[in-house]
């Protein structure tokens, strides 16, 4: 009795899905789909139309519905219009969930234990990951009466979808619309690559880390054992630092506190706890231009060639509206891996970035062939919150 409940169950379905069953049927059966896209194939009108393809080693979901529900839509709307609608279906089937997924399928958790594995193996596994549910995307397709065409799909891993790509890119190339530029993209670590916004959005978190304060010594006739007093939220990137900013309508003031002379916005001067005494008052402006020693060497020290020409505008004090007096010192740390923002004043100060990436580990670790020279405590508040802060003061002395 209870297989009979069960089978009888499974058979009932609502008049709205019977019906749409009865419609598939017949555009079916009478090729309805094909002979859209023979219609005004002689028109000379074409609308071209790509689908966007999907990623067949996941399974469809209702966002996927609706996308394909305006997809299917609009190259209905320009067949009727008299538009020869090619509906050219695909699947991507490269990048980084791809991966990700066969990694965690194989246990492998790093670059290098790809490397190990190896790469033709690991290549081979994606490519049959990338089919993995492609039986599920083509009854979904089909069930939701979504017309493109699958028989003959563009496969983003093919040689011919390849080749038609790098084909485009030197057309573009020969037509002078092709340069090249410095753009700021998350990069991960433990993947060893650059991650578009999508794929940062997939494992994106807020976390909570420790600011900084860091000593830039100033390299200038003007200052004599002076010191840039710069705070970042991000002090694995101090190893990429390529410039300072500063407001150049903002009062900054050098004082003296121990042993130290530092340089920061007069409106600031709160953070110190420890006795001081202002030397001097100037402002941004009289700032900009003003050189310093690099925190660490190895950036000046192994570019070569037409690279090194480029450090020229590097490790000096500029402008920028950015800069703020509402937390920090006033003095910003710029760095070639930092956030977008630092973009546009390296761009204004003809700072061509040698690229210094951080690989597997973050901070100081990563960059063995050079030391902290000394750290010295001094008493900041951050907001309300009394605290000690390590001032950093790096040398670049070699191990």
């Amino acid at each position: 009795m209870a297989d009979s409940a069960a089978e009888h169950k499974e058979k009932v379905k609502s008049p709205h899905a019977e019906r749409e069953e009865r419609i598939l049927a017949s555009w079916n059966e009478k090729g309805i789909f094909k002979k859209s896209l023979q219609k005004n194939k002689e028109s000379g009108k074409e609308f071209v139309f790509y689908e966007g393809p999907p990623t067949a080693n996941g399974l469809p979901g209702i966002h996927h519905l609706e996308a394909r529900a305006f997809k299917d839509a609009i190259p209905r709307y320009k067949t009727m219009r008299g538009f020869h609608v090619r509906r050219k279906g695909g699947w991507d089937t490269h990048g980084l969930p791809v991966e990700l997924q066969v990694e965690k399928e194989l246990g492998l958790k790093s670059k290098k234990e790809i490397e190990t594995y190896g790469i033709e193996k690991f290549n081979e596994k994606c490519k049959d990951s990338v089919w993995k549910y492609v039986r599920e995307w083509e009854t979904f397709t089909d069930r939701m009466g979504y017309w493109v065409d699958l028989k003959d799909p563009y496969v983003t891993y093919r040689p011919n979808y390849i080749e038609s790509l790098w084909h485009i890119i030197s057309k573009v190339d020969k037509d002078g619309l092709l340069y090249k530029d410095y753009k700021v993209v998350p990069w991960c670590p433990r993947c060893g690559t650059g991650l578009s916004s999508h794929e940062l959005a997939q494992g994106y978190q807020d976390v909570k880390d420790l600011s900084v304060y860091v000593k830039f010594k100033i390299q200038d006739a003007r200052f004599t054992n002076v010191h840039f007093l710069a705070w970042t939220t991000t002090p694995w990137t101090l190893p990429g630092n390529v410039a300072l900013a500063v407001g150049k309508d903002i009062d900054y003031v050098q004082i003296k506190t121990g042993e130290a002379s530092l340089i920061l916005a007069k409106s600031r001067l709160s953070i110190v706890k420890d006795p001081y005494e202002i030397e001097k008052e100037f402002k941004g402006s009289e700032l900009v231009g003003v050189s310093y020693e690099p925190l660490y060497p190895f950036l000046k020290d192994n570019v070569a060639g037409a690279e090194k020409e480029k450090l020229v505008n590097a490790f000096k004090v500029y402008a920028a509206d950015f800069v703020t007096t509402e937390d920090g010192t006033g003095i910003v740390h710029i760095c070639s891996i930092k956030k977008s923002t630092s973009t546009p004043i390296l761009i204004v100060g003809a700072v061509k970035l040698h690229s210094s990436i951080l690989r597997a580990t973050r901070g100081i670790s990563a960059c063995p062939n050079f030391a902290i020279s000394s750290l010295r405590k001094i008493k900041i508040s951050h907001g309300n919150q009394l605290i000690s802060k390590m001032v950093v003061s790096v040398s670049g002395s070699r191990k």
